[in-house]
Order: structure tokens, then C-alpha cells, then sequence
């Protein structure tokens, strides 16, 4: 292991990058495939990942991993709450996605997110008239994070007055798959078990109370589905409800504000976006390129030797994908460190590719399209107070904990 190496790798895991981790990412593709003693192998650049995203041989399921080649940390097995379906493979990953698509989108519900649109702009409206009468406000606090969280709670049918009990579970959980968690690992594991047991307690409660009284959510559209093997294990319904419940929040916080952000630092953008509403959809795909909430996939293993960019990755080692720096390599993207929201052929790694692609996209692009274009439209003369903001200590999930913005006024909703 030479001293460039290890070096590459605290830095990607070193807070102090956190604001900004390309540069680190530009000096980590020279080496595509990076290992380093004891550690992960670390892929950053764009068709090496894609090629092994669609890759049969790469397991998601933690159990193919070899405990000794696991990384930094190991992921615990918990019985109470087992893992979703992003953590299997075919043929039990294909089964429960399939079951899980089926009340959310294509093919059993095609226009589900579509006819969300009307609710999911009277929320956005709703959150902005609340910023009535102030200067300033962190948009993560009083907008990112109550928007997808409101979205999610109405999608499941969760009571939005027991989202305080989930915060603190959610972020927790985001935080597991972390590589640097900044603690001691028997903590780390201790205080994720307890998360995970208090969660599935609770949806279970719900999960019980859908079987007697089922409604139009999709939580009863989870626990009344069967498709051609049948419906899902209990287990099941509480893996698949909790990934809904986390995951479909927690990135959403993440890519609206990484994009208001974005937004700000180049005002000519936003001045666009404010006159010209349409850009909104190829600018959003632009931010899930240049700022992607999900940095990297860790704990990737292969199930038999692999070799790609002339490195042999064994069977049962540990594979980081570095989304983030594939998103930046200049032998996909032409100017890849350049903000532009009319790019062309823009086949980002933002959600994922291949049968893990990430099945929330469709309602995370709209909620993001929506909040970014109304955010852009209704606040007159909007300015950081920080840059950079304050930033979560997560090496996988990026994004600001805080971002205090000012602006002079409200423009009128509909005007």
C-alpha cells in the first residue's frame, strides 16, 4: 500500500472533504480501481461502475461478503428487521421489488406520481406561505425535510403526527450503511439495533391495524398484494415498509437541498428557472449528476473473480462504487465539473443503474422539479448566509445539515 493510497482513502472519508470531495474523487479516478491493504476496493470511474451495476456476479446481499475483506465496517445481520430488498439478490430481490412496484408505479399503477402532482404542489405552496413574514429561514429545517417527509407519511398512510418518533430512526438508519461513522463499531451497532427494533414495533402496529381496516395507502396495498409466488412474509412487509419510510425521505432532503444550493451559487440559472419553469426537469436530472445525494455504494462483492480496468477484484471482497466520481469523469462528461442544465446525453449514476436503479426516482424527480422551480419563483432576492453550509458527517448520503438562506419577500402563490 503506498502512501498516495491511503491517503486517497482518508480522504474520501475525512469530514474536512465533505464540502467538497472532487477534487478527491478527480485525483482518485488516475486509479480506477484503487485497493489498498485490508481495505475495499474502491471503483471510481463512470463505465467501470456501470459495467459492474449491470454485472450479474455483483451481490448486493451481505451474506456473500467475506467478513475479513468487509471494509472499515461490516454490516450486522438483524433478525428483527432483515434486510430490503436493495440488499438481495435475484431471485429474492425480483420477487419483492415486483410486489413492492406494484401499488407505486409501472406497470400495475402507471399514473400513481403523476396524479400526486396537484398534492405534492399544495404541500410546496403550504411550506413557502409558512416562510410569510420572515428573512431568513434554513431551507433544510423549514422546507427540505418536511416536504418528502409530509409526502411519504399521506404515501404510506403513517399519521404525520408521529413523525418526531421516526426522525430520530431514520436518521439513524441512513447512517448505517456509513463507512466513517466517527464511533466505535460495537456503539454504532448497538444504537442501529435498537433503531431498527423500536421501528419494527411500530410498523408492525401498523401493518396489524391495515390487515383489519385496510385504506387506499399503500402500506394496505403492501399487506393485501400478491403476486405469482405469493404475498410478503411479515418480515418482508417490515423491511420493504421501513426502506419506504427511510429512503423515501431521507435523499429527498438531500437533492433539494443540494439543489437550491447549486441554484444559488450560479444565479443566472435561477434566474432561468424562475422565468422558464420547463427547465426544471432536464436541470433537476443535471443536479443527480453534478451534486448526487448517494455518494457511493458500499459493500458490493463479487461472487466469483472479477476483472475489470486490469485489476482483479476477488470473490467476497468488499467494492465500493463511487457514484459521485463516476458522475464527474470526464471520459463520459464533456466539462463534467460545469453546472449545465441543458446538458445532452446525460446518463448520470444519480439513482443507481441496473436492477437496483432506485424505484422512488420517478416521485423524488417530480418533488424535487416542483419545490426547486416554486422555491425559485416565490422568494424574491435569495442569498446564502454560509458557503459552504454546514454538512451531515455522512460519507455516503452528502448533503447539508443546515442551509440559511435570506431573500427580501414572498411573491404570491399563483402570481
Amino acid at each position: 500500500m503506498t502512501q498516495t493510497q491511503g491517503s486517497l482513502l482518508r480522504k474520501i472519508l475525512d469530514y474536512a472533504h465533505r464540502p467538497d470531495p472532487y477534487p478527491v474523487y478527480a485525483e482518485l479516478r488516475k486509479t480506477p480501481v484503487l485497493h489498498e491493504e485490508e481495505g475495499p476496493y474502491i471503483v471510481s470511474t463512470y463505465w467501470e461502475i456501470h459495467a459492474l451495476l449491470h454485472d450479474p456476479r455483483i451481490s448486493s446481499d451481505p451474506r456473500n461478503l467475506d467478513p475479513e475483506a468487509a471494509g472499515l465496517v461490516a454490516e450486522e445481520a438483524d433478525p428483527g428487521l432483515p434486510p430490503s430488498f436493495l440488499r438481495l439478490d435475484p431471485p429474492e430481490h425480483d420477487r419483492l421489488r415486483t410486489l413492492a412496484m406494484a401499488p407505486f408505479g409501472v406497470p400495475n399503477t402507471p399514473r400513481r406520481i403523476h396524479l400526486m402532482r396537484a398534492e405534492l404542489s399544495a404541500i410546496i405552496t403550504e411550506l413557502i406561505d409558512g416562510f410569510e413574514g420572515r428573512d431568513r429561514i434554513d431551507l433544510v429545517d423549514h422546507f427540505a425535510y418536511p416536504l418528502p417527509v409530509t409526502v411519504v407519511c399521506r404515501l404510506l398512510g403513517v399519521d404525520r403526527e408521529d413523525e418526531p418518533r421516526f426522525h430520530t430512526w431514520a436518521e439513524t438508519l441512513a447512517m448505517s450503511p456509513d463507512p466513517n461513522p466517527g464511533k466505535d463499531l460495537a456503539e454504532r451497532q448497538r444504537i442501529t439495533r435498537q433503531a431498527r427494533t423500536e421501528l419494527a414495533v411500530y410498523l408492525s402496529e401498523l401493518i396489524e391495524e391495515r390487515r383489519r381496516a385496510p385504506g387506499d395507502d399503500m402500506l394496505s396495498a403492501l399487506v393485501s398484494g400478491r403476486g405469482p409466488d405469493g404475498r410478503m412474509t411479515h418480515a418482508e412487509l417490515l423491511s420493504t415498509a421501513s426502506l419506504l419510510l427511510v429512503a423515501g425521505h431521507e435523499t429527498t432532503v438531500s437533492l433539494i437541498t443540494n439543489g437550491m444550493l447549486t441554484l444559488l451559487r450560479n444565479p443566472g440559472v435561477l434566474a432561468r428557472l424562475r422565468e422558464e419553469p420547463h427547465l426544471a426537469v432536464p436541470m433537476v436530472e443535471e443536479l443527480l449528476r453534478f451534486e448526487p445525494p448517494v455518494q457511493v455504494l458500499p459493500q458490493r462483492t463479487p461472487l466469483a473473480d472479477i476483472d475489470i480496468a486490469g485489476v482483479t477484484i476477488p470473490k467476497g471482497a468488499s467494492v465500493w462504487l463511487m457514484l459521485a466520481s463516476g458522475n464527474r469523469d470526464p471520459q463520459r462528461f464533456l466539462d463534467p465539473d460545469r453546472f449545465d442544465p441543458r446538458r445532452k446525453d446525460n446518463q448520470h449514476l444519480g439513482f443507481g443503474s441496473g436492477i437496483h436503479h432506485c424505484f422512488g426516482a420517478p416521485l423524488a424527480r417530480l418533488e424535487a422539479q416542483l419545490a426547486l422551480t416554486e422555491l425559485a419563483r416565490r422568494l424574491d432576492n435569495p442569498r446564502l448566509l454560509e458557503d459552504p453550509p454546514t454538512y451531515r458527517r455522512n460519507a455516503v448520503l452528502r448533503g447539508p445539515r443546515h442551509l440559511h438562506l435570506a431573500f427580501d419577500g414572498l411573491r404570491k402563490a399563483g402570481g
